[in-house]
């Protein structure tokens, strides 16, 4: 059980918490009433915003409204306003622009090209809104001029700042690839730069708007005649510069090519007929430089070098070095400068005649350089200034005047060629050679910049390449055939036995096909048919060029032996052949036909040699008439001490005498005969000295102390030594 006093307490405790209870509850529903109160007084407020928020919409919405159409009619009249000025103001175009295009562009293209624009709209204005308006027919008009103005100025610009190039830059241009390879580049202005900006911008106007395709023919007349002048300039220049042995550069880089040893001048390929008229009249007037009282210049300090007895052939080799590679970096040579002007010293109308040929071979050679590098530079500036669908066209009708005279040119040239090959002039046929290698080492340069041109175009350079390998074929043919058959026995036979003209023409030709392998063996590749020639190789060519220069040098053997059947002394004859063959062989030796010919004959040397000693050989036997008097295989066997008999004393005074006379006569004939090389004339004086002096020298002693007249010195009129000496003498006139 609880105990009272506790459940007193616990009782007081809960009638406390019921009370706190109440209370609260109490004041739960008072704080409920008012929230109601606050309730409804909230929504009555609410109630009453609403109904003013009403009352306000109903009257602001028809305003708003109202000022909304208000501002659309607004913006309606601003846009009509805005249109009418914009269509009046076409109305206004013709009278706004009509000074500006009547003054024309010339000085404000850009303003002027902004009135034409304006123009242009005014036009289509009218054509789509009013086609029946005379304000069309006005600004059409206007519109016209003002195109006609285009053109007008497009045709003054080209012409007034179209300039010819001049030759000086030209051949600096050419020399560039070469020369310069260091140095700035040497560029052209065809146009100056503004003058240029301005032709573009007409240019893309009238193809944009004009369509009008006719200022591109002015365009193409106006460059091709600077074209066609630039080039026909460059070669008066060369005709003007003739008389000079260098060709001269321009001033811009005046520093850069002077004592430079790597900067070679212009060579002239003429050089090689110069020595070759030189070699004839050389040869005419003696070997030596001492047989009949010859005028000619003298070749020392003109040559490298000198052979020993004034041999010609290593002065023909040089003159076929002057020939050689005139490519892209033409080259002269000083040497070639003195050997020019003392040949023009010397031989003036026949060095003029070579000199004009000179001329005109090394200007066409340059003007073809020329005519691509100005090409290249003509495509360039077409580019920039023709549309780019009519840019081949234009260019093609372009280079046409320029390319038709080249082409003109060089067919004159195989016309001249032909007709010299009639005349046996085969040293004018020769000019054909460095042409047609330079046209065969242009014609890559030549094809890249014909890209895109007709085929009728394209194909010049190929048909003129071919007619000069056809030509020049015929010409290597003729001459072979010149050589065998020349005719020219006796007006032209050297009395003194020396080497033939035809000889050292014919050496001398050859040599200068050295410098043009490749050009020769193409000629001779261009007659075969067979399919190695199809297939032609550097390997072909040469060995053609080998065939070709071992039947020339048989032609002219025969030929030789042909001439020397004039001679009625078989021991000139023998000398004259001897002369001849051994001036081939120093010839092929100094050279490098020697090589060549060795492609196909190896035994060529050795063939030469042989028929050297064979005349040489022949020769000694023309002294038998002589030793054959005092050689003791002849003599009569004559006891020692025995006295003589007269008719043994008759023997011996014949032997002594008829050894005098042979002797006496032999050298007097024998010294007017020439060797012109010191060696074979050393070595053939020695050999005959030694046989003579032995033999003679051995009579002497048998027979000089016999009594056999009382006159001895009537018959023994020559010591050893003295005959000797006069053997010494022989083949010399000044002796």
């Amino acid at each position: 059980m609880i105990p009272p006093q506790e459940a007193s307490a616990r009782r007081r405790e809960i009638e406390d918490k019921l009370k706190q209870e109440e209370e609260t509850l109490s004041f739960i529903r008072d704080s409920l009433e008012k929230s109601d109160q606050l309730t409804k007084n909230m929504v009555s407020i609410l109630s009453s915003f609403e109904s003013r928020l009403m009352k306000l919409e109903n009257s602001i919405i028809p305003v708003h409204k109202q000022t909304e159409n208000l501002q659309r009619l607004q913006e309606n009249v601003e846009k009509t306003l805005s249109c009418l000025d914009h269509v009046i103001s076409y109305y206004h175009v013709a009278s706004d622009t009509e000074k500006i295009i009547k003054e024309g562009p010339p000085g404000r293209l850009e303003e002027y090209l902004g009135s034409i624009a304006k123009i242009q709209k005014a036009v289509e204005y009218f054509q789509d809104n009013s086609p029946d308006s005379p304000e069309l027919n006005k600004v059409k008009l206007l519109f016209e001029r003002g195109k006609e103005s285009l053109e007008s100025e497009f045709r003054s610009l080209m012409t007034r700042h179209s300039k010819v190039v001049s030759p000086v830059l030209i051949l600096d241009l050419i020399s560039g690839d070469d020369d310069l390879e260091a140095q700035e580049d040497v560029t052209l202005e065809h146009l100056p730069e503004s003058v240029l900006q301005d032709v573009i911008r007409i240019s893309r106007w009238l193809v944009e708007y004009g369509r009008n395709q006719d200022f591109m023919n002015v365009y193409y007349q106006i460059r091709s005649s600077q074209l066609d002048r630039s080039i026909k300039g460059l070669k008066e220049h060369f005709h003007k510069s003739s008389s000079s042995s260098g060709v001269p550069y321009s001033p811009a880089i005046p520093n850069k090519r002077k004592d430079t040893p790597t900067k070679k001048p212009v060579k002239r390929p003429g050089t090689i007929r110069k020595a070759q008229n030189l070699l004839k009249q050389y040869s005419q007037h003696g070997l030596d430089g001492k047989k009949g009282g010859s005028n000619l210049i003298p070749l020392e300090g003109l040559l490298p070098y000198t052979p020993r007895g004034g041999l010609p052939g290593p002065w023909i080799n040089t003159a076929c070095v002057y020939a050689a590679n005139i490519s892209p970096g033409h080259e002269h040579d000083f040497r070639v400068k003195h050997l020019s002007e003392a040949l023009n010293d010397k031989h003036g109308p026949l060095a003029g005649r070579d000199d004009m040929l000179d001329v005109e071979t090394d200007a066409y050679i340059h003007c073809v350089s020329a005519f691509v590098k100005l090409a290249q530079s003509e495509y360039q500036l077409l580019a920039d200034i023709i549309p780019e669908h009519h840019q081949k066209k234009t260019f093609d009708s372009l280079i046409q005047d320029a390319l038709d005279g080249l082409m003109l040119e060089g067919e004159n040239i195989v016309s001249a060629a032909r007709k010299a090959i009639v005349r046996h002039d085969f040293s004018t046929v020769l000019t054909v050679f460095p042409i047609l290698r330079h046209l065969k080492q242009t014609k890559p340069e030549f094809d890249q910049v014909l890209q895109g041109t007709a085929a009728s175009t394209k194909n010049k350079l190929p048909g003129l390449i071919t007619s000069m390998e056809t030509i020049g074929a015929k010409a290597l043919e003729d001459f072979a055939d010149n050589i065998k058959n020349d005719p020219d026995k006796e007006y032209n036979m050297p009395k003194d036995g020396t080497v033939h003209e035809l000889t050292s023409n014919a050496i001398l030709f050859l040599q200068q096909l050295l410098d043009f392998q490749e050009t020769a063996g193409a000629m001779l590749a261009s007659q075969e048919t067979s399919s190695s020639a199809t297939s032609y190789s550097s390997e072909f060519s040469k060995r053609l060029l080998s065939t070709y220069i071992c039947k020339v040098l048989g032609n002219l053997q025969l030929n030789l032996l042909s001439k020397s059947k004039v001679y009625e002394d078989p021991a000139l004859s023998a000398i004259f052949l001897h002369n001849n063959y051994n001036y081939i062989l120093k010839s092929l030796e100094k050279s490098e036909l020697i090589q060549l010919v060795a492609v196909t004959q190896k035994t060529a040397e050795r063939s030469y040699r042989e028929h050297i000693e064979q005349q040489i050989q022949t020769y000694q036997r023309s002294w038998l008439k002589v030793t054959d008097y005092i050689a003791e295989k002849n003599l009569p066997v004559f006891q020692p001490g025995v006295k003589l008999r007269d008719k043994e004393r008759q023997i011996i005074k014949e032997r002594f005498k008829g050894f005098n006379d042979g002797l006496e006569e032999l050298c007097k004939i024998q010294k007017a005969w020439a060797i012109p090389d010191t060696e074979q004339r050393d070595r053939i004086r020695q050999a005959q000295k030694t046989i003579v002096k032995e033999t003679y020298g051995s009579f002497l002693q048998k027979f000089g102390s016999v009594p056999f007249t009382k006159n001895p010195e009537k018959y023994i009129k020559y010591g050893v030594e003295q005959v000797g000496d006069m053997i010494d003498r022989l083949f010399d006139t000044s002796a």
